[in-house]
């Protein structure tokens, strides 16, 4: 063997081991005594008591903003990009799509935003709302929404916050339950506001974000209802004129009263007080490493999601900069943005980016479409490089290493970073659990790590975090500093704590971040919230989880997604739906089971461009995308595909779906069949379905 070659093995192979080594004996969690129910109970490895703030003198979300304010005077915080044209583009097929041509980002620094947020606090009191009312935010995620919050916590103000694409039944329930008085919201979320103004019982006044073409909806507002209607600027320049002094709250206030998604009926409205948020905040100060001024951070998911909600308001306490975009102007191909134009992400170069898995799936199946299409030389070249770097990231000493990898980040991977920006250096994932294959994928061809997290609405999303250090693929961390996490039996689904050779139950999460509950449903809160004797408060999450031996999580199912078959066998659909969308024909999917019956059947979002690349190799005729997914032989051969995910995932064969219903349209939070997070809404999808599943038992 070449000595030189030799040379630049051994080193490898030893770094190799000697990283092993430390990977295999860290501790990331140890065992800890907590009271309430028997259980098995962890903490973070580095904190003997959960971190509340991590600010010294900062006990709430106003008190750690205005710090920031005065700390990065003049470092830019918030940036929107300049809308220079909409134009409408017809496709092939007839149907008209929307365009943006847009510019450069525009910056506010952080003495500017607070000149904003003070201004519109004092604004919102001119204009009548009193201090014991609550807002509601109802609009897509801006600066306006941004500032809008922080305004409101310098007020003591509580901000109910609401999905943009909430249903009228539920955006009902939300402002008549809470009691809205002042609505601040952008143009559709207006129009959805005059649509149902007739059952709002007390909102009295609507602040509108100024959108090109929002007049038509402020004319018919001032017509046809009774309330204050105020652009979103004259709320601040009234301030302005006008100051009123700040009434700041306490540790113990509510901040936020935070509708969930509705993924099981009505959304519920968590109470979250100040100490909850911060805390969240505070532990993954103690993860995200040298997180600080240089960083840039693209914001795009709902800010009525608490995963960014609470990752805005680190950035801010850090000094560094949010631009924000949105999921549809993401990159330079996505369905919005004009040709020639760039996308969010090449505009702005962001350094750091949260995502749900869903919205990692679609980069990593996009990049693989976009491989596939090119095809030869290229296609061969990514499929060696990836190969290589894969073998590398599962531990292979043979796989590519140094000057290797150096080579395949130049010829391969570069041009897939750049989709991104360039400049990515740390991507959060929270929502749900991600798959290893999109983990190993992102990964190798962002070059960048990925922190999986997992949390809930109901801990502020505090919960457990994968450290920076964590290469593992499949579980969630060991648990951030503000959290304990517990393990209870579920004796009816078979996981015992006792269980080898790891503790297996229901996840409970304990701690300074766990919120005061549901927003008037004592019922519900007394169900799944508990106080212990030692005074921590215990959130039960209905989550599986098992606990790895250095402390790490591991989500394996779900106690509401399991089904018992006729025969006696228990399906979880969550777990199975994990292991099919792996299918490169299924963009989405939902397993149904039937009690009633001895096997379970599926619904699937069929993903187009693979499917009639297939149906066009294989010679299937066929009028349209609806006309092809009805033909017997493109379902014979997605069900094919999904027999071949689930034998690779081992599932047991009543797991897998013995018919299978293909769906052309894709599942949007808009047409109502999924949360604003992607997450599946089982009841309403079952309804939309009822006949095509009757049909699939027939």
């Amino acid at each position: 063997m070449n000595p030189y070659f030799v040379g630049l093995l051994v080193p490898i192979a030893v770094s190799l081991l000697l990283r092993k080594r430390r990977m295999v004996g860290k501790m990331r969690a140890l065992p800890v005594d907590v009271g309430g129910e028997p259980g098995y109970a962890i903490r973070n490895y580095r904190f003997k008591q959960p971190v509340e703030t991590h600010w010294e003198g900062v006990t709430t979300l106003a008190e750690l903003f205005e710090q920031s304010c005065k700390d990065y005077v003049n470092m830019p915080l918030l940036g929107t990009r300049k809308l220079i044209s909409r134009e409408q583009e017809s496709s092939p097929d007839g149907r008209s799509f929307e365009k943006l041509h847009l510019g450069e980002y525009d910056w506010k620094c952080y003495a500017e935003v607070f000149k904003s947020v003070c201004n519109f606090a004092s604004g919102l009191i001119r204009l009548g709302h009193q201090k014991t009312e609550r807002v509601a935010i109802f609009a897509e995620t801006r600066a306006e929404w941004q500032i809008a919050l922080q305004a409101c916590f310098r007020q003591n103000i509580t901000v109910v916050t609401i999905y943009a694409s909430l249903g009228e039944e539920a955006l009902c329930h939300s402002l008549n339950e809470t009691e809205v008085t002042t609505v601040v919201c952008g143009q559709k979320e207006l129009k959805k506001m005059i649509d149902i103004s007739g059952q709002l019982d007390t909102v009295k006044r609507v602040i509108y974000i100024n959108e090109e073409g929002i007049s038509a909806e402020v004319s018919l507002a001032q017509k046809s209802t009774s309330w204050i209607i105020e652009p979103f600027e004259d709320v601040g320049r009234l301030g302005d004129t006008a100051p009123v002094d700040a009434n700041m709250p306490l540790p113990s206030d509510v901040a936020v009263i935070m509708y969930t998604s509705g993924s099981t009926g009505l959304p519920k409205g968590v109470m979250m007080t100040h100490r909850n948020v911060l805390a969240t905040l505070s532990a993954v100060m103690t993860i995200v490493p040298e997180i600080g001024k240089k960083d840039v951070y693209l914001a795009y998911l709902p800010l009525a999601h608490i995963l960014e909600l609470a990752a805005e308001a680190l950035i801010a306490a850090v000094g560094a900069s949010i631009g924000y975009g949105s999921p549809l102007t993401l990159t330079d191909t996505s369905n919005k943005i004009k040709k020639g134009t760039l996308g969010d992400a090449s505009a702005l170069k962001p350094t750091l980016m949260t995502a749900v898995p869903a919205i990692l799936d679609r980069v990593r199946d996009g990049v693989r479409k976009k491989v596939d299409t090119k095809g030869g030389v290229a296609k061969q070249l990514f499929d060696v490089a990836y190969n290589r770097r894969l073998a590398a990231v599962n531990g292979s000493w043979l796989g590519a290493w140094g000057l290797e990898k150096l080579l395949w980040d130049m010829l391969v991977f570069k041009k897939v970073r750049a989709v991104l920006g360039g400049k990515i250096r740390f991507v959060l994932s929270g929502g749900a659990p991600l798959s290893g294959d999109t983990q190993r994928f992102i990964n190798i061809c962002l070059g960048v790590p990925i922190g999986q997290g997992y949390g809930l609405t109901e801990t502020c999303a505090g919960g457990t975090f994968s450290e920076y250090d964590d290469p593992s693929v499949g579980r969630v961390g060991a648990p951030l500093p503000c959290s304990y996490i517990k393990l209870i039996d579920w004796s009816e689904g078979g996981y015992l704590t006792s269980d080898s050779p790891m503790p297996r139950g229901e996840i409970v999460i304990g701690g300074p971040n766990v919120t005061k509950g549901y927003f008037k449903n004592e019922a519900k809160t007394n169900e799944v919230y508990k106080d212990d004797e030692k005074g921590t408060r215990w959130f039960y999450s209905g989550d599986i989880g098992r606990f790895h031996p250095d402390g790490c999580l591991e989500i394996i199912d779900r106690k509401k997604d399991i089904v018992k078959l006729q025969h006696g066998e228990y399906v979880s659909l969550g777990k199975v739906e994990a292991a099919l969308i792996v299918s490169p024909y299924v963009e989405n999917i939902m397993i149904h089971a039937d009690p009633f019956h001895s096997y379970c059947v599926a619904l699937v979002v069929a993903a187009q461009n693979e499917l009639e690349n297939w149906a066009s190799q294989q010679g299937v005729t066929y009028t349209d995308f609806v006309d092809l997914c009805q033909k017997p032989e493109a379902v014979k051969e997605v069900l094919g595909s999904l027999s071949k995910a689930a034998k690779q995932a081992r599932l047991e064969k009543f797991e897998i779906p013995a018919k299978i219903k293909l769906i052309s349209e894709p599942w949007t939070p808009e047409s109502g069949l999924v949360t604003a997070a992607l997450k599946l809404k089982r009841e309403v999808l079952r309804k939309t379905y009822e006949d095509d599943l009757a049909k699939l038992y027939a």
